[in-house]
């Protein structure tokens, strides 16, 4: 079975910083015989308010569904566009609604190691 047919989890961990308990975001995976870490952050590292979206999609779950969506556009030149969509994604054992967000690797490693991870 290749990483592609596997399905991918993403893992929450806490940890404490300044006295508060915050959480990480990461896939666990295995690339060449070394276990890395890929760590995993909302869209935009700005909006701190992405974490709490991402505490909202976990709920009391320690791990989520990673899922990956293709898209395709034509810019204003008409160039076409193309890549990846990153998400998290829940589902609510007791009412079955779905919880998602956009999600995106934390730091450029992160981003060369998921590629690797997806091979």
């Amino acid at each position: 079975m290749t990483n592609k047919e596997k399905a991918i989890k993403v893992e929450r961990e806490a940890f404490e910083y300044k006295g508060k308990s915050f959480f990480e975001y990461f896939i666990s995976g295995n690339v060449r015989g070394k276990d890395v870490k890929i760590k995993l952050a909302p869209p935009n590292a700005n909006d701190k308010g992405g974490y709490t979206v991402l505490d909202i999609v976990f709920g009391n779950e320690s791990q989520a569904d990673f899922v990956v969506e293709p898209y395709e556009f034509k810019d204003a030149s008409g160039n076409l566009i193309s890549g990846n969509k990153f998400l998290v994604r829940t589902v609510d054992k007791d009412t079955g609604e779905t919880y998602e967000s956009a999600i995106k690797p934390a730091r450029n490693s992160d981003k060369t190691l998921l590629a690797m991870l997806m091979r």
